[in-house]
């Protein structure tokens, strides 16, 4: 596994795991925890059964707010790992899911793994003529077999044209990871001169920090004028 791919599967990870102990501190888990039982106890090849068998294998709880998001894991196919996160990320973006956390964790996965942009792109692509399903709930589809579901979802009769192309989205995060870097950077120069050990160690991983975003954003802002698909200079 590439250094980039991990620092990914890190980041992810981390904001995943904190986000998770958030909610749990904070809300009551007993409804989530009694849908989980019942949803294993639907027939085998339903959605909500399938939902609850993943969320088991994967050591994880039905955490409130959260619902929609593992059934689109389930019905689309996407494993619960951080590089298929951002993949399944790509497909809601490209199906019209136009909200702040898809667009953070995707901006992270094109800056950080440009290895990754030709499967982000079929993903892409692929949400746009998918049926669109950002308002599907597991409620609504706990008891329709998984299989029936992934095929209407996925035949390729549905097409239509995004507010936002995946050039754009590139050159927007490009730019903002450019500038967030650069800013950080700025903001944490002074204290590199410092005399003060707890002040050069403070100030010096955040330097860091901003230097990889802007570096990353600058490749991919270089890249960006390449077919994302395919590139014909290879």
């Amino acid at each position: 596994m590439k250094f980039s791919e991990k620092i990914v599967n890190w980041l992810i990870k981390w904001a995943f795991h904190i986000s998770v102990r958030m909610i749990e501190k904070s809300s009551n888990m007993k409804p989530s925890d009694q849908t989980f039982e019942e949803l294993k106890k639907l027939p085998d090849g339903t959605l909500g059964k399938d939902v609850a068998t993943c969320l088991e294998n994967y050591k994880l709880r039905l955490i409130p707010g959260y619902e929609s998001h593992d059934l689109k894991h389930t019905l689309l196919d996407f494993q619960m790992t951080p590089v298929d996160e951002i993949r399944m990320q790509a497909f809601m973006l490209g199906n019209g899911n136009y909200t702040l956390p898809c667009f953070i964790i995707l901006t992270f996965g094109m800056l950080l793994l440009p290895s990754k942009w030709k499967l982000f792109y079929q993903d892409f692509q692929a949400g746009r003529v998918a049926k669109p399903i950002s308002s599907w709930t597991l409620h609504s589809y706990k008891t329709f077999q998984t299989i029936y579901l992934r095929k209407l979802v996925l035949q390729p009769s549905y097409s239509h044209q995004p507010m936002i192309t995946m050039k754009d989205f590139v050159k927007f995060g490009a730019f903002a990871s450019i500038a967030a870097g650069v800013l950080g950077m700025f903001i944490c120069l002074p204290f590199l001169f410092s005399s003060n050990v707890a002040d050069l160690i403070g100030a010096g991983f955040p330097f860091l920090a901003g230097a990889i975003l802007a570096t990353g954003g600058l490749l991919a802002l270089s890249n960006v004028s390449k077919p994302i698909l395919d590139r014909k200079s290879n």
